[in-house]
């Protein structure tokens, strides 16, 4: 990792927020901006504020100092609740706050609670709260749109930094011991698809998802589900309506063993959601299926020998930066156009690469 200034030093003790309380998603997106952080201002304590959904992901990474978990849909919500919240952490007198999320509670948040130096995007809601606003990159990949925040500091990371995520022991205990208990010996290769999302237009048809397990199967390369409760009704309509064996953890798992399971496959395919990123962050490829937003907006997959299946030169397309509850055009074209026999085309050469890759490498 190259970066292109010297180390930045703080008054000690030294403290830095790093505000980040929106999807999943984002907040595995935000870890290299932690672990930049960490690395060049190596005096200072390192917080971190997310959603009680999200604390999985970040509780175990190893260049965070504290975590803060902020419940702003219950416990913490109101605008009273986020006063309170910030008065909390005034007394924690940070000097620095860095606020990837573009949300005028997350800049209220920082800018109550007395932090003397606030850096976020031009585009926030609440960037008048800030003192530092970093022109928001567009063009950018999520993870390095992120890392722009340093400018300021005159921190310039040159490398292409991939999310992390830390399974524990216990973690890989769990998705060890389901492995086993289902008959997969992890000797054997296999497929982990995440079809979930909480948006319609961005899951692939779910008899789609049929089909691309049989056609897997028949190249003896079984698949497992990954997802949460809310994903166990699509999970279970998928195995009901596929004649391949099909593993299903939907439900099963929290995300850092989601995580560890597809570590242990081959590849993962998902929807543009959440376990994309989970994938990028345990370096796997990912093929990652967008229907009715882009890969331009920048969230594609990270990790190397990653692809995106896209219907192009689709005039309706993007209809949204996040999804929808069912299809503007009521064709929904973005994602019916791309059949099973396109994605396993693509999932084939994919293999085909990482066995290639792991020749070469011998």
């Amino acid at each position: 990792m190259k970066i292109k200034s010297k180390k930045i030093s703080l008054s000690l003790p030294a403290k830095v927020l790093i505000v980040q309380t929106a999807f999943i998603g984002d907040v595995v997106l935000a870890t290299p901006l932690i672990r930049v952080v960490k690395k060049y201002i190596p005096e200072a304590e390192i917080h971190f504020i997310t959603i009680p959904s999200s604390q999985n992901v970040v509780e175990t990474l190893p260049y965070l100092d504290k975590l803060w978990i902020y419940d702003k849909r219950d416990k913490d919500s109101g605008l009273i609740n986020l006063v309170k919240y910030a008065l909390k952490l005034r007394k924690e007198n940070f000097q620095l706050a860095l606020v990837p999320h573009r949300s005028l509670r997350s800049a209220f948040l920082v800018f109550m609670a007395k932090i003397p130096r606030r850096i976020g995007f031009n585009r926030s809601t609440g960037s008048f709260l800030f003192t530092d606003r970093v022109i928001y990159p567009g063009h950018l990949h999520e993870v390095e749109r992120n890392l722009t925040l340093l400018h300021p500091l005159s921190i310039s990371v040159s490398e292409k930094i991939p999310p992390d995520i830390y399974p524990d022991d216990n973690d890989r205990r769990v998705v060890e011991t389901w492995l086993g208990v289902v008959g997969m010996n992890e000797k054997k290769s296999f497929i982990t698809i995440a079809p979930g999302s909480i948006w319609f237009t961005k899951r692939w048809p779910t008899k789609y998802w049929s089909q691309l397990t049989e056609l897997l199967h028949e190249k003896n390369y079984p698949c497992a589900i990954i997802g949460s409760v809310d994903d166990k009704a699509l999970a279970a309509e998928i195995v009901s309506t596929s004649k391949a064996k099909i593993f299903n953890s939907c439900g099963l798992f929290s995300l850092r063993q989601s995580a560890e399971l597809i570590r242990r496959s081959r590849l993962l395919i998902s929807n543009d959601s959440a376990p994309t990123h989970l994938g990028s962050a345990v370096k796997k490829p990912v093929l990652t299926i967008f229907g009715s937003t882009i890969p331009a907006f920048g969230f594609s997959p990270y990790s190397t020998g990653s692809r995106v299946a896209e219907v192009k030169n689709l005039e309706c397309r993007p209809c949204t930066d996040h999804g929808k509850k069912k299809c503007p055009k009521k064709h929904f074209k973005c994602m019916w156009d791309l059949t099973p026999d396109i994605i396993f085309e693509m999932v084939w050469k994919m293999i085909n690469e990482s066995h290639t890759d792991k020749s070469e490498k011998n």
